[in-house]
């Protein structure tokens, strides 16, 4: 049996070569609208049980980020439920790893993948919670809702925004959102009950469903690298940068997280805004408290590596959280994870995980609640 290879559906993208070896497939990476990044993959092979393959992605030394590929393995599930690593070379062929066929379908990705439905699914358990209200605050480039949810009173005196997605390939920032959610929405959590008495949430899980839908490593539709366009974003290339900005201007900001990948970096870290004019001596504290709280609720994230600190005065701000920071004077940080494992507590089997990612999200909540009274 000739093994298929299929990437028509949600988030999928690869492009088949031709080859002349029946035991070897030869596959090609497709961009993002605007030809600038490429390097999300998700696809079916469908073959033989018990078949064996060595597939060879051979553009991968021209994606956006070739030094994400050092010491990577590919994400593999029979079932799409159960996701796990296989062993995986970047060498001058591409990134080349084999295939064993356990069933006769097994889907290939990036990192684990967050569908739309699956999106779906998380706005429909959430809004079902007591205290949660669901807004659609317009709609994308391609006509889908941008979904925010609410958790909280309106008149609560502080105002916390989180968002994920920009970079829809990033597909770890929205299972971060799962278990920030979840615990958001427990009754039971002490936690999260003292939060809500200062507090309203404002999540928008997925900032970019249309780069989503598409296959996408970091633009939207209209092939616009959201978190540029937070300065100046526009009704016709950027709409959800502009809705989102609009209702933040509505609500005030108090606490701002904006949950990303990171493809190079074997770490989670968070990213500041210390470049900002406004940056002073109590944001300093806030950040470094939130992030050594974070380490202390959860071992996974460390401090000690990271992005380089922008110089005084250097902020770009297109980049959401620096707009925020200087915005509304409050901080706001850029969550990284890896798409990679994480060398700090390597797991040989799942690699860095949507397991992991959620229970990251669950462990931001004691982290905020450390500073929540200090905003």
């Amino acid at each position: 049996m000739t093994a298929v290879i299929d990437s028509c559906f949600d988030g999928g993208n690869i492009r088949r070569l031709q080859s002349d070896d029946a035991t070897q497939i030869r596959l090609a990476i497709e961009a993002d609208a605007g030809g600038e990044f490429f390097q999300w993959f998700y696809f079916r092979v469908t073959a033989a049980r018990a078949s064996r393959f060595q597939i060879i992605i051979e553009n991968a030394a021209s994606s956006a980020y070739p030094a994400g590929w050092e010491n990577y393995n590919v994400v593999v599930s029979n079932d799409r439920t159960n996701w796990y690593r296989l062993q995986t070379e970047y060498d001058d062929r591409g990134l080349c790893f084999s295939v064993d066929m356990q069933s006769d379908v097994l889907w290939v990705a990036y990192f684990t993948p967050y569908s739309l439905q699956q999106h779906d699914n998380l706005i429909g358990r959430i809004s079902s919670c007591d205290l949660v209200s669901t807004h659609v605050l317009g709609h994308t480039v391609d006509g889908r809702t941008l979904d925010c949810l609410q958790i909280g009173e309106n008149d609560a005196p502080l105002k916390a925004w989180a968002i994920a997605r920009q970079h829809p390939g990033e597909t770890m920032a929205q299972w971060w959102m799962e278990g920030y959610l979840q615990r958001l929405v427990d009754g039971n959590d002490a936690v999260v009950r003292e939060l809500l008495k200062q507090m309203v949430f404002y999540v928008v899980p997925n900032m970019n469903p249309d780069g989503s839908y598409r296959g996408y490593l970091r633009t939207n539709a209209a092939g616009r690298n959201l978190n540029r366009e937070w300065s100046s974003p526009s009704v016709e290339h950027s709409p959800e940068v502009y809705l989102v900005r609009q209702k933040m201007h509505e609500t005030g900001v108090d606490f701002c997280l904006d949950v990303h990948g990171d493809e190079a970096i074997p770490y989670n870290f968070i990213a500041g805004t210390e470049g900002v004019a406004s940056w002073n001596e109590k944001r300093q504290q806030l950040q470094e408290t939130f992030k050594h709280n974070l380490q202390r609720a959860n071992p996974d994230f460390q401090t000690t590596v990271g992005y380089p600190v922008t110089p005084a005065g250097r902020a770009n701000y297109g980049i959401c959280s620096n707009y925020i920071a200087e915005t509304f004077n409050c901080p706001a940080m850029t969550l990284e994870m890896p798409f990679k494992d994480t060398e700090l507590s390597p797991d040989l089997h799942h690699g860095w995980s949507a397991e992991r990612s959620a229970l990251l999200g669950r462990s931001c909540i004691e982290a905020l609640y450390s500073i929540a009274d200090h905003l």
